[in-house]
């Protein structure tokens, strides 16, 4: 029986966005964070990756992007993906 792996664990993954081959790397827990995101919103992980790269603010690191994304998702529960761009008026910050 091998253990499971660590949530902290790095690794390497493979994606193509728009036909382009690219890698991230993100730790366990947030490719498996990542994988139900997905599965909530019944798209592919491959099709959810290319949408939080169009929603970068800036292009820049899409791992990052990507967890992120999973954070926003993860504290309020909402489909939308804003990465980098923030919505003052309900963030509580002036």
């Amino acid at each position: 029986m091998s253990a499971s792996p660590r949530p902290e664990t790095m690794r390497k993954h493979s994606v193509s966005i728009r036909g382009h081959r690219t890698s991230i790397t993100l730790e366990n827990a947030f490719m498996d964070a990542l994988r139900h995101m997905a599965r909530e919103r019944e798209t592919s992980v491959a099709a959810l990756i290319a949408e939080i790269d169009g929603a970068q603010a800036t292009p820049g690191n899409l791992s990052s992007a990507i967890r992120v994304a999973v954070l926003e998702w993860a504290l309020n529960g909402s489909g939308k993906i804003s990465v980098g761009r923030h919505d003052t008026e309900n963030s509580g910050h002036a």
